[in-house]
């Protein structure tokens, strides 16, 4: 079909098979030959019955509001479309298949619980429990849906045969408000005479144990399920199964099931006494279908090496840090037993070392961090796959007495949400290839339904680790779906006085608690602010109109919180200065708390000793002014909010929100700047944040561009940023003219640096920016992907593609590559809601060649670096020009 439309998909996510609600949108890339915007047509069936066809606006090929009645409960649909034309001729695109779930209004299932033991042995030690049911099935079966969902993680099965095949399933969702279901194709599994369905269901992230001190979530305390089973036969007739009080409950083979403490597996135990089920013991939510991918088991790995390091002990290394689990096929004889602990690290011995996991609260003793499988073989030759939990590791620590461990038996399987790849890219300088690698791998074990701090430690959708990654992301893969459901979350989370809280799904329910002390430590610029910023990222890179719309509220009650905040509340400091605050103190963001730069380079004492501030004096760095940085995050959200405002048709709230933001603005300049462009804290954070943001005027950008290189050589030419500054760093010493500095830090090799991570074997990026110390040492998370944020710059300044100022979905973009002699030559794609884009350039002596794919209905602009421009169109672009002025 060529020249016709494709890459066709609707706004939902599914395991197997794409599953919508009732009314999903329609989305399609142009056809290559799509020189203007053109009408489109489309054609779709659904349950075989064609519908009229429709013919759309010019040029609307993205998020096409659902054009036909509205679905019903397990509809099927089958679309096409091509671009119209009076003759008739243009190819149609190959037919797009998607179905319709099981709407909330049609479950007729009950909520079953397992008959848990009154003796509960606590959080991290419960088992998962069998819900059973059999049933009798004729012949002659068309096709048999099963739709299911769980309070806790749970995995279905029809006749033994896995139903499905995402993992963790219902997945993280703010289940007070929130919850969605799974819909499978078990049509192979259901055969005629007796049938039996299981459902085995475990803490999860309903009640189990999650967070840096692994306190349990607080959504509920009794696990539940509800399934239904759909069963049409070839004669047009129906059957249905749904829970209810028939089905029976047993304690499982997998004896403990935590998310964060593992699971342990004993497949000598037979099935327990079935007891009857409890019937609607739990209060859940509406049913809604995702619309992200599903987590999967995306790639599987063999150990790199299995080492023994005394009788019965081994050590497997799998040579990349990552989220997931391992797999064992030889258990031994009947009744050998297995522990496997997971880990980022090794110690000098040899040996996993974790204690750089622990959590640590000042004045008490550490909490031991543990990541801990175990399995009891029954003889049988059964093969150990830990699905209700899952891990953070590279390297596994292996005890097994009285029998021997076969190193092929063990295989890592790398776990994450099923995310498709959107953006490439490599260049002539293997460190920056591996930098580029290492973020990645990063961000996808941080991606395991919702986006993580960490996968070990915390495991928590912190708000500001998001919002600092978030455009990186979009560069990478497709996290529209992805990151709209987790966005709901923190809506779902926000505080009754519009605060969002520090991470969301929030198992804390810090909105339902708010004399906790961490309540106090909620409403941070830089991690709330994520209401605003991610939903407008999501619109410039996709176009989706409606992920601002389904933000708005939520967006303002954010920013009208921290308004009055500034209005209403002062720093310790300021009420020093004056008693009465001076007229611009109402628009300063800082009488409250934020957790500020953050993870910034750590000074070392004299003994060569780093020193944390926070372990060092708490209550100081509690209690110091953080004014510069919310003030500046103050603006750039009020500043955002006018223009979605705009976007969204809201014309007195974008004029309004914009004067909002002038005022905010000049009060910034007012307290924190000087008037030869120096901020007041003169920090290398402080001065990337004001030129990232827009904060300084014109006229003195120069001057606190060069402060900051000044500051950059006053530190070794090294780095000074922790998480809120580090991803604009590089780019704003660009767009200053200062590319040899910014190529420079790229290019540093110790530490604080990228490539001191590469140089001490990073796989993924360390929270600490000496992670791995010189002596060997680990701290803090090996896996924290948020100065990760560094590669956007090899996407938008190393290769040069940026979308031009004002577009949205890549109408229209720019080519400026930053050449710089380490790099002869740079690759990379990005698959854009237009087409794919391609670039490409590499230098020859004093000239550099670029070349440009450019798709349909599209516009580029090509900056060569001697300052001389073209304009592309959809097609191929190829031009050689000197490397700069004057040559």
């Amino acid at each position: 079909m060529n020249n016709a439309p494709y890459d066709l998909r609707i706004d939902s996510g599914g395991d197997e098979f794409a599953v919508s609600g009732p009314a999903p949108r329609l989305s399609w890339r142009p056809p290559s030959d799509a020189g203007r915007p053109a009408e489109y047509e489309l054609e779709c069936t659904v349950d075989g019955v064609p519908q009229p066809a429709v013919t759309t606006a010019p040029g609307r090929h993205r998020f096409l509001p659902w054009p036909w009645a509205a679905l019903g409960s397990g509809q099927r649909v089958a679309w096409r479309v091509r671009a119209a034309d009076t003759e008739g001729s243009s190819p149609w695109s190959r037919w797009n298949t998607f179905e319709a779930g099981l709407l909330d209004e049609d479950w007729q299932a009950r909520w079953i619980s397992p008959a848990e033991s009154g003796d509960d042995p606590g959080y991290g030690k419960r088992p998962a429990h069998t819900l059973t049911t059999r049933f009798q099935a004729r012949s002659g079966v068309r096709s048999a849906r099963l739709y299911a969902t769980a309070l806790g993680v749970y995995e279905a099965y029809v006749n033994g045969e896995r139903a499905g095949s995402a993992e963790l399933s219902p997945g993280s969702s703010s289940y007070d408000r929130t919850l969605y279901a799974q819909a499978s194709d078990v049509t192979a599994a259901v055969r005629a005479g007796g049938n039996r369905i299981e459902i085995i269901v475990s803490d999860g992230w309903y009640r189990g144990r999650v967070g840096a001190f692994r306190l349990p979530a607080g959504w509920g305390t009794v696990l539940a399920a509800r399934a239904e089973l759909h069963i049409t036969y070839e004669d047009g007739s129906h059957q249905v199964v749904r829970s209810d009080k028939t089905w029976t409950s047993t304690r499982s083979a997998i004896t403990r099931a935590d998310l964060m403490d593992g699971q342990s597996t004993d497949f000598r135990a037979g099935p327990g006494a079935e007891q009857p089920v409890l019937v609607d013991q739990v209060q859940a939510p509406a049913i809604d279908w995702s619309p992200g991918p599903p987590v999967h088991v995306v790639a599987a790995r063999p150990a790199e090496s299995v080492k023994q390091l005394e009788e019965a002990l081994w050590i497997a290394d799998f040579g990349q840090n990552a989220s997931g689990w391992i797999t064992l096929s030889d258990l031994g004889p009947a009744g050998t037993r297995t522990v496997i602990d997971y880990g980022e690290h090794l110690g000098p011995d040899g040996d996993l070392a974790t204690a750089h996991l622990d959590s640590v609260r000042p004045g008490e003793e550490p909490i031991p961090f543990v990541q801990r499988d175990e399995v009891v073989s029954g003889g049988r030759g059964e093969r150990f796959e830990p699905r209700h939990t899952v891990h953070g590791f590279r390297y596994a620590r292996i005890r097994r007495d009285g029998a021997p461990l076969d190193p092929a038996s063990l295989t890592m399987r790398v776990v994450h949400s099923d995310l498709r790849r959107t953006g490439t890219f490599v260049c002539s300088n293997g460190d920056l290839n591996r930098l580029h690698e290492i973020a990645e791998w990063s961000f996808r074990g941080n991606a395991v339904d919702v986006p993580t701090d960490c996968p070990t430690r915390e495991r928590l959708a912190w708000t500001g680790d998001y919002q600092v990654f978030a455009p990186t992301a979009t560069r990478l893969y497709d996290v529209l779906g992805f990151s709209r459901k987790w966005l709901r979350s923190v809506r779902d989370d926000q505080l009754p006085d519009g605060r969002i809280a520090n991470f969301s799904p929030d198992g804390r329910r810090i909105k339902h608690h708010l004399d906790d002390q961490f309540a106090m430590m909620t409403g941070s610029a830089g991690w709330g602010d994520a209401i605003v910023s991610v939903p407008w990222e999501l619109y410039e890179s996709y176009g989706d109109r409606a992920v601002l719309a389904e933000n708005w509220k939520a967006m303002v009650r954010w920013v009208e919180w921290a308004l009055v905040t500034a209005r209403t509340a002062r720093h310790q400091s300021r009420i020093e200065r004056s008693a009465d605050p001076l007229p611009h103190e109402q628009y300063l963001w800082d009488g409250s708390f934020h957790w500020g730069e953050w993870t910034e380079p750590k000074a070392k004492a004299a003994d060569g000793t780093r020193i944390d501030p926070i372990k060092a004096d708490p209550i100081a760095w509690f209690m110091a002014d953080k004014g510069e940085i919310g003030t500046a995050f103050l603006y750039r959200s009020t500043w955002t909010l006018a223009r979605v405002a705009q976007v969204l048709g809201r014309t007195d709230d974008a004029v309004r929100y914009a004067e909002v933001a002038e005022r905010v603005r000049d009060a910034w300049r007012t307290e924190f700047l000087t008037p030869d462009g120096r901020t007041t804290g003169d920090t290398q954070a402080a001065y990337v944040r004001a030129l990232a943001f827009g904060l300084v005027p014109d006229e003195l950008r120069g001057a606190s561009a060069a402060r900051l290189v000044d500051l950059i050589r006053a530190a070794g030419s090294r780095l000074g940023t922790g998480f809120l500054a580090t991803g604009h760093l590089l780019p704003v010493l660009a767009d200053t003219g200062h590319t040899d500095v910014a190529y420079e830090l790229l290019l540093q090799r110790t530490a604080p640096s990228w490539l001191y991570m590469v140089d001490r074997g990073a796989t993924t990026i360390w929270e600490d920016w000496e992670g791995v110390d010189e002596n060997g040492d680990a701290h803090d998370s090996l896996n924290h992907y948020s100065k990760g944020a560094v590669i956007r710059f090899l996407h938008t300044h190393t290769l040069g593609l940026r979308q031009a100022p004002g577009s949205v979905a890549w109408e229209s973009f720019e080519v400026a590559p930053v050449p710089h002699p380490s790099l002869t030559w740079v690759r990379g794609t990005h698959e854009s809601p237009q087409g794919t884009i391609t670039v490409e350039w590499q230098t020859t002596g004093e000239e550099l060649t670029l070349t440009v794919d450019v798709p349909p209905a599209t516009t580029a602009r090509v900056v060569f670096p001697d300052g001389t421009t073209e304009t592309a169109t959809t097609g191929t672009f190829r031009a050689t020009r000197p490397l700069a002025k004057g040559r």
